[in-house]
């Protein structure tokens, strides 16, 4: 593309914005270069680049891109032989860091996935070694430092050493003659330290004159007592200069070394802060990325202008290339049609140098083989140039050099002529545009071209809006709606006489009118259009707001339910725990009274279960049945005593009998009542149980032990064992049964021989032989 057209659009200032983002001289370096691109794929590129950048942003804030400087010069004149200053060799151990904090900092994040970014990183060589060589030579001001070398400390040991020295020498001086000395201070000249002696003195001060006032009233000496030192000094200073140049010629051979992962670490960095600033001016003027394509479509929602302060710049849809390949915009002057040219114009530009461009999420953009326009008076005085002339050279080279990949903006195309050879040359020029292919967009105040995009294929007609009652355009952009001539009510809104506007409304032409009447008809209709399209989206958004209450509220609904169910639940489970807690209590006075005709132990457990069955289960969690399950129950067929939910309440019950073809009287709690087929829903059906005889012969298939284990048991849980225990081997039909309970403190075996003597059916108790357990066991006896 030329560089007019960079000129035109302003694109140079989008360029200094994002020069002013980049962090380092190397990312500067390649904003400046910033260029577009017409190559689909490579835009594509840049475009991904950025916007993996701006996401990294979005998420973080920032990017530690500090302490990064261009270090290429200096690398390609160690590589030459030459020698580093200081200051060059911390530039390039700073340059290394930096880039080892970058790399970290990006490999960190893991909630993005941005593997254009990483494969930069990648790139990144951490040259440790080197980095830690020159820290250790030099220190963050630039100056080498005292353990660089052995020689080099011990060179500044001597330097200071004579400096002390000599510095008590002068100091004496100062004090013992004072009144020879225009001022008692010590000073250096020509690097050796003086006294400003009084001249009148300096037979008597004696030594080596280096300097004097302007005056000469003062002579800057170096007394005789010190010429020797300074001599040394001078001598010592030499010798550290020679070491410090070759600390240095032992880094720039170093430095040269690495030549290639130095220069490589730098081009990547440059690359990543370039794409940074990218991503940063994205986010400064809150940007979104662009699709891109290369058939000419332009779509972008609530575009601005990128160069317009964001509290002043008016948002505009703007859409070219599906539909229509060429707008013509008209409207009244300072109303915006300049600002849409250049706006569409610097958004393609900026698109096609990878950077974001502002509008709304969706946009989409072009890539153009070449961007043309003809924007702004450039009427030339020295070339004897009129503004029809000025602007027709400029048409002529556009039209010489544009093609069916072209974007081409007109601004008052025709103007500076007769108004009638004006529009006519106008409409011929984007005649052939138009045939060409390519993509046009051109502003005109001529009242011909208003219809233009309704006799033409592939044209449509914009204007800017201008709002009669302020008598100022709103800047609003209309696709679709020519724009009106409002010189009559501006006129009579200002106060112009009736009549004469009556008069000049007389003298326009029928076909003026009727094109007038028809943009007016056309603004009504929008206006109305808007209107409803304003209800039609107040009362969506109402009826989405309803809709999420009403949502709301059927929540709580359902949790206030499911909270009742569990209330009475748990108040059901205490009811039954306080019941069984009583019958516990009640069984076990009965235990101590009762005699073998009196209870039946399985009696007692077949109780039990009864009641732990009864007890709710809370810990099982109300499903939804899928419609697959439902429609399985609903055709299993229900028989008495199937358990069954009774869907209209929501409660289990029991099948009685069946009452009709689809009809069933079902036992829900200590109620009875009919229920359809359709409102049940089946649980479960219990099997028959076979009846399975207690063992008749005693002893013979019981699972009960001749003996029982208590040991480790504690002492109550062990005689609650025992007692069941006891009860279990006397209906096995056992005579005899050994209790194993350890040695121990005794205290177990104490328990056991009591509980023997108060029970009924134990006839005698022992300890156990040796080949039964001995002290460890007792043996009881049953009656």
């Amino acid at each position: 593309m030329n560089e007019r057209i960079f000129h035109v659009l302003e694109f140079s200032k989008i360029k200094q914005q994002l020069i002013d983002q980049a962090a380092s001289s190397l990312g500067k370096e390649k904003a400046r270069s910033l260029a577009p691109s017409t190559d689909l794929e490579e835009v594509v590129k840049w475009q991904d680049e950025t916007d993996e950048a701006f996401h990294v942003i979005r998420l973080n804030g920032n990017v530690p891109l500090g302490g990064i400087f261009d270090i290429k010069p200096s690398v390609k004149r160690a590589v030459i032989g030459g020698v580093l200053t200081t200051h060059e060799c911390l530039d390039i151990a700073s340059t290394i860091y930096g880039g080892k904090q970058l790399k970290q900092f990006l490999e960190q994040i893991e909630d993005l996935e941005i593997p254009i970014i990483h494969r930069f990183t990648d790139q990144i060589v951490p040259l440790n070694e080197l980095e830690r060589e020159i820290k250790s030579c030099i220190d963050d001001h630039g100056h080498m430092m005292d353990g660089a070398s052995d020689k080099l400390r011990s060179l500044r040991s001597k330097i200071r050493t004579n400096e002390n020295k000599i510095r008590d020498r002068l100091e004496n001086v100062t004090r013992t003659k004072s009144k020879m000395l225009s001022d008692s201070i010590i000073t250096i000249r020509n690097d050796r330290y003086v006294l400003p002696v009084k001249a009148e003195y300096r037979s008597a001060i004696g030594g080596i004159v280096h300097d004097q006032s302007s005056s000469g009233a003062t002579l800057f000496m170096e007394p005789q007592s010190v010429v020797e030192l300074n001599n040394d000094l001078s001598s010592t200073k030499v010798e550290e200069k020679r070491e410090i140049e070759r600390l240095l010629k032992e880094l720039s051979i170093r430095i040269a070394a690495d030549e290639s992962f130095l220069l490589q670490n730098a081009e990547v960095l440059a690359i990543l802060d370039f794409i940074f600033a990218r991503a940063k001016l994205s986010h400064q003027m809150k940007a979104s990325r662009p699709k891109m394509n290369d058939l000419g479509r332009i779509k972008m929602k609530q575009a601005r202008h990128p160069l317009i302060p964001s509290e002043e710049v008016v948002a505009n849809d703007i859409e070219l290339g599906t539909d229509y390949t060429a707008i013509v915009i008209t409207g009244p002057n300072t109303g915006g049609k300049t600002v849409t040219l250049k706006m569409v114009g610097l958004c393609t530009l900026m698109a096609q140098s990878g950077l974001q461009i502002p509008a709304l999420d969706g946009c989409e953009l072009a890539v153009f083989s070449n961007v043309f326009a003809d924007i702004g008076d450039e009427q030339s005085i020295e070339q004897s140039l009129s503004t029809f002339s000025s602007h027709m050279t400029n048409i002529v080279d556009i039209l010489q050099g544009f093609d069916e990949q072209s974007l081409l903006l007109f601004d008052e195309l025709g103007a500076g002529t007769d108004p009638q050879e004006g529009a006519a040359l106008a409409m011929s020029i984007l005649d052939h545009v138009i045939q060409v292919g390519a993509r046009v967009i051109a502003t005109t105040h001529y009242p011909e071209l208003k219809a233009y995009g309704y006799n033409r294929k592939g044209v449509t007609n914009a204007s800017v809006e201008f709002d009669i009652q302020t008598l100022k355009p709103t800047y609003r952009l209309l696709i679709g709606v020519p724009g009106r001539s409002n010189a009559f009510e501006i006129s009579k809104r200002l106060g112009l006489d009736p009549l004469i506007i009556e008069n000049a409304k007389s003298q326009v032409g029928t076909d003026s009118r009727s094109v007038e009447n028809m943009i007016a008809s056309l603004e009504t209709t929008r206006r109305k259009a808007e209107t409803d399209y304003k209800e039609a989206e107040d009362l969506l958004i109402e009826a989405e707001q309803l809709k999420r209450d009403l949502e709301q509220q059927w929540q709580k609904f359902e949790q206030q339910r499911q909270s009742l169910y569990k209330k009475a639940e748990e108040k059901a489970e205490k009811a039954l725990e306080k019941a069984r807690e009583e019958a516990e209590l009640i069984v076990a006075d009965l235990r101590n009274m009762r005699t073998e005709s009196e209870w039946k132990e399985h009696e007692w457990i077949e109780a039990k279960k009864l009641l732990d069955e009864a007890q709710p289960d809370l810990s099982k969690k109300e499903t939804k049945q899928t419609s697959n399950n439902f429609d399985e129950n609903k055709a299993k067929e229900l028989k008495p005593g199937d358990e069954v939910k009774l869907l209209t309440l929501d409660q289990k019950g029991t099948i009685i009998e069946q009452s009709g073809k689809n009809e069933f009287q079902v036992q829900v709690g200590i109620m009875k009542l009919k229920a359809k087929r359709k409102d049940l829903l089946f649980i479960r059906r219990e099997e028959p149980k076979v009846e399975k005889p207690l063992a008749t012969v005693r002893g013979a298939h019981y699972h009960v032990k001749p003996e029982l284990d208590l040991r480790g048991e504690r002492y109550e849980d062990a005689l609650q064992q025992l007692e069941k225990y006891i009860d279990d081997s006397l209906l096995a039909g056992y005579n005899k049964v050994s209790i194993i309970h350890g040695k121990g403190t005794g205290a177990l075996r104490k328990g056991v021989r009591d509980f023997a003597r108060k029970h009924s059916r134990i006839r005698s108790a022992r300890d156990g032989e040796m080949n039964e357990g001995g002290l460890g066991v007792t043996v009881l006896e049953l009656k």
